[in-house]
């Protein structure tokens, strides 16, 4: 039986789900219940900054999956899906975050005109410790713990650190984690949804709703990502294997390599014995 909705994670479907200008709702639900705004400080109207753009060709990848929004009062949010880690990932988001926020302004202007800038990553690996699946960064005096300077905030999601079950949904933040990371697996909008934002943003998850050439391009998206995960799988593969081969050579024992390696102790006596060969 074919899935009805789409995998939120891919590429193609992040951006045509968040970064839809036609139902704003669905950034704005989602922007407030994962940052915690309330009262005057919820966000009630966005304007959508990059809309989604297709993948041209089978196999192109963009190189940012974000989609930006700035509300009325000029704070920007920038909310980007990253499947894979990447050396110099928490290095990439603050540049990254505050090259948008001295953006805002040209050489000589005021600085007053800087408005608040929030980065909120979603990723589908684990970066932090501890179990927590939802951080909130701050910069903060380090003794004191002082709050003062607040333009710039990250909040990170980590998808596989969410478990819980669509029976055991309770939060809207919690509701949103699991449409991001599970909606491919459900065959219906779950009876708990009863956000406005959240259902669209099912609907829009809905291949019913998609053209020819939109299901094609999530393919691709798809078939991407596919190949990104191979080669990082063939590439860490080989460093284990050199880690084998300079221990080996070294005369290290098996269980030695093993554990310096990581690898099970049959693999390791695989690689060794090819190489006794190729000597």
């Amino acid at each position: 039986m074919a899935k009805r909705f789409v995998d939120v994670k891919n590429d193609v479907a992040f951006r045509k789900i968040f970064g839809n200008e036609n139902k704003t709702q669905i950034i704005i639900s989602f922007l407030n219940a994962v940052l915690k705004l309330e009262g005057d400080h919820r966000i009630k109207e966005v304007a959508i900054v990059n809309p989604y753009q297709l993948p041209r060709i089978a196999g192109e990848k963009a190189s940012i999956v974000d989609v930006r929004a700035v509300d009325m009062r000029g704070r920007q949010f920038i909310v980007e899906m990253q499947v894979a880690s990447k050396d110099g990932f928490g290095k990439r988001v603050q540049y990254y975050t505050c090259r948008d926020y001295s953006m805002q302004i040209d050489r000589g202007e005021q600085y007053p005109l800087l408005k608040p800038t929030h980065f909120i990553g979603i990723l589908d690996f684990n970066f932090f410790e501890g179990k927590h699946y939802l951080s909130h960064h701050i910069i903060a005096e380090k003794e004191t713990r002082e709050h003062k300077l607040k333009d710039i905030q990250f909040s990170f999601i980590e998808l596989k650190k969410f478990d819980k079950k669509v029976d055991e949904l309770e939060t809207l933040v919690e509701k949103w984690i699991f449409f991001i990371k599970r909606a491919e697996k459900e065959d219906e909008i779950p009876d708990n949804v009863d956000d406005e934002g959240l259902r669209e943003a099912y609907k829009d998850a809905d291949k019913h709703g998609w053209t020819k050439e939109e299901i094609k391009e999530y393919d691709n998206a798809s078939i991407a990502i596919q190949d990104e995960r191979g080669k990082l799988t063939a590439a860490k593969k080989e460093e284990k294997r050199e880690v084998v081969e300079r221990c080996w050579r070294k005369k290290m024992s098996i269980d030695d390599i093993a554990d310096i390696s990581e690898l099970p102790i049959e693999e390791v006596k695989e690689i060794i014995a090819k190489l006794e060969k190729q000597d």
